[in-house]
């Protein structure tokens, strides 16, 4: 028998070929991936791709959002508003302040007379006692109208508290819900400026 180089080389890369074994029935008829390979596959990178395009989406996403909430604010929708504005003491507060007159409500209509016609005595009658009287007076009057406002709105709070614990319990005019700031809050803006809107057309429909 004649030695032949060329047919050893290919029976030893025959034998180091690896064996194929045949996938059992019923299985999935591949080898089962190593514990390392398969957590690698399930891994997802934190930091996006394209994170110009991520942060993108999120600024659409929270914007669209935003003016849901808005919408909602504005056609009394209570289920879309914010979190904060469906709370049941705050639905409360809000029917509470929209049904009385508040006077605090309209500081900012009577500081803007004021001051405007403070500006046109003093321009029109410049250096003289009526210009200086007039100027006193109309500040006496704009610091008395905060008091009285102040004194309104003391009241306003003394009355609704009581009515917040009875209905809603202490957790309602904790120190946390801000209770009190926001309904002095809402009670210091023109009816038809407050956010969310008056669910009531007109005064005097106390809540129950």
């Amino acid at each position: 028998m004649t030695w032949n180089p060329f047919k050893r080389k290919e029976e030893e890369k025959e034998a180091q070929k690896p064996v194929e074994t045949p996938a059992k029935e019923g299985g999935k008829g591949r080898p089962t991936p190593k514990r390392r390979q398969a957590e690698a596959e399930n891994l997802r990178p934190i930091v996006p791709a394209d994170r110009k395009a991520a942060n993108k989406a999120a600024k659409a996403k929270l914007r669209a959002k935003q003016d849901a909430e808005y919408e909602a604010m504005q056609t009394g929708d209570v289920k879309n508003m914010p979190k904060a504005e469906r709370l049941p003491w705050r639905i409360y507060i809000r029917d509470y302040v929209d049904a009385r007159w508040n006077v605090a409500e309209w500081f900012m209509p009577v500081a803007g007379v004021l001051m405007i016609a403070a500006l046109i005595i003093s321009s029109a009658f410049q250096y003289t006692t009526f210009a200086m009287t007039s100027s006193m007076v109309i500040f006496v009057l704009l610091y008395g109208y905060v008091i009285v406002a102040g004194i309104d709105l003391w009241f306003m709070w003394r009355k609704l508290k009581p009515l917040l614990v009875a209905k809603y319990g202490e957790r309602s005019v904790a120190k946390g819900m801000r209770s009190c700031s926001y309904a002095c809050n809402r009670a210091m803006q023109l009816r038809r400026w407050r956010m969310p809107k008056p669910t009531q057309p007109k005064r005097g429909n106390w809540p129950k």
